[in-house]
């Protein structure tokens, strides 16, 4: 397997950044001290920090590749031609197989449909969280996702979220510029408070004023990890119903109240202007009611 680190895979550790190739972060950490795994030619630690640019060798055994669980259901596709799609991931789905979540992904789901990039993520190109809703592009050839990606990095693939946060910002749009990394004492959230700070920038704007949470559209400059959600919680306003940043169980909710609601992009080969929406989901409409029913 040879793997080529991108921008968005600097600062990542070895083992991190072949845990989701390879399956699991164990089985990854397994290769590398068998020294199966070559940094632009070395052998290196696990702890080994990626630079965009460097390849990543892995020898494989030979061993079947452990059989794929049953698609997970309700994958919406709401665009597509013969170069890639755009899926509507639900809540719940994990994207690409990891420790805990070894089948049932996303990224198997669509193994017969989409292809490129790095072995097992079948042509994702970016993104979601498990309990984050919303749409995905999916690239169906090698070349299609490298394109793809090349935009990701050059941030022409705009990414907007609706969110609904806790409180009132204090102004109708704002910037949030404020580099993140894994927290220093809760290792499981990304914050502010990191001593692997990365580039991060957030953008949001109020749509609707309720009686005591705000409902914004938010848009990503950059994609780290929980950004938004950590971002959110930063600046005062977590997001409605995050177990990990804000309060879980808010207005009913079972998850955090994040949807990725649009993507807008130039498709790779054309150059035509690919714009597609998604609805809320059922979960995040009656949660969105029951905040407007509220007090203040």
């Amino acid at each position: 397997m040879r793997l080529r680190a991108g921008a968005e895979d600097a600062g990542a550790r070895l083992d991190a950044f072949l845990a989701g190739p390879l399956g699991s972060r164990a089985r990854a950490q397994r290769l590398i001290e068998e020294g199966a795994v070559r940094v632009d030619g070395a052998v290196v630690r696990k702890r080994h920090r990626i630079e965009q640019g460097e390849t990543v060798e892995v020898e494989l055994p030979a061993e079947a590749p452990p059989a794929p669980g049953p698609p997970p259901p309700g994958i919406a596709v709401r665009y597509e031609d013969d170069d890639l799609l755009v899926v509507d991931k639900p809540a719940g789905v994990v994207v690409h197989p990891a420790r805990g979540h070894p089948t049932g992904t996303l990224a198997q789901a669509l193994a017969g449909v989409a292809a490129g990039g790095d072995a097992g993520r079948a042509g994702i190109v970016h993104r979601l969280d498990r309990d984050t809703s919303g749409l995905l592009v999916v690239a169906r050839s090698p070349e299609a996702h490298r394109r793809l990606k090349a935009a990701l990095q050059r941030r022409a693939i705009t990414r907007e979220y609706v969110a609904l946060v806790e409180g009132r910002p204090p102004a109708r749009s704002g910037t949030i510029d404020a580099p993140i990394g894994r927290d220093r004492r809760h290792r499981t959230r990304m914050s502010t408070d990191t001593d692997d700070p990365r580039e991060a920038v957030t953008h949001f704007a109020i749509e609707a004023a309720l009686p005591r949470t705000t409902l914004l559209r938010v848009r990503l400059e950059t994609g780290r990890t929980h950004q938004i959600r950590a971002h959110l919680r930063a600046i005062g306003h977590p997001v409605a119903g995050d177990p990990e940043y804000g309060s879980a169980g808010r207005l009913g909710l079972e998850r955090q109240f994040l949807h990725a609601a649009r993507l807008r992009f130039a498709q790779p080969f054309t150059g035509d202007l690919v714009d597609v929406s998604s609805p809320l989901p059922d979960d995040l409409a009656a949660a969105l009611e029951r905040a407007r029913a509220e007090t203040p």
